[in-house]
């Protein structure tokens, strides 16, 4: 499996709006922050960045001077342009989402992520959503149609296998700033 983390729309005026939304933003940093350590491609959209503002500069700090961003209007994040692309070009066939809004941008990229053929797990604790019932349908919803829905500690210690991994040191020291 060739995974990629993709911060969906985690703008400050997202953010704001979104139900424990500092919480969210702090999983989302864990997630980066991880993604880096283990060498994934990070990649970031923002929801019509000239209006609503940039992605959170603590999180893109976190993802790595690697990290690229795509503007986007569509709520899907794989319709920003050239972000498929990217994704297909680097040989990722797995995505991690993280972002908000959960029963809208996150929900359409992951039903658009499946319908090309891609894997699928939603961090969940690094989801937002304004109503947290909604997300919780949106979530169970995707979970039915394949997506794997869990939390970042637990995907990343997937990716570890086990504390012989080279970054489990690192990773575990990462977790315990989180």
């Amino acid at each position: 499996m060739a995974a990629a983390l993709l911060l969906i729309d985690l703008q400050p005026s997202f953010l704001g709006a979104v139900a424990a939304g500092p919480a969210v933003l702090a999983r989302a940093r864990l997630a980066a922050r991880a993604a880096a350590l283990l060498g994934l491609p990070v990649y970031a959209t923002e929801q019509v960045p000239e209006k609503l503002g940039a992605t959170d500069a603590s999180l893109l700090a976190a993802a790595g001077d690697d990290a690229r961003v795509f503007p986007k209007s569509a709520f899907s994040s794989l319709a920003a342009p050239g972000l498929l692309d990217r994704i297909r070009d680097q040989g990722v066939d797995h995505l991690l989402l993280a972002g908000v809004e959960g029963p809208i941008c996150v929900h359409q990229t992951a039903v658009q992520a499946l319908a090309e053929g891609l894997g699928v797990t939603l961090l969940c604790d690094a989801v937002g959503a304004r109503r947290p019932a909604d997300q919780d349908a949106c979530l169970a919803a995707l979970a039915r149609a394949g997506a794997h829905v869990l939390p970042v500690e637990t995907v990343f210690y997937a990716l570890l296998g086990g504390a012989g991994h080279p970054a489990f040191r690192d990773f575990t020291r990462l977790v315990k700033e989180a």
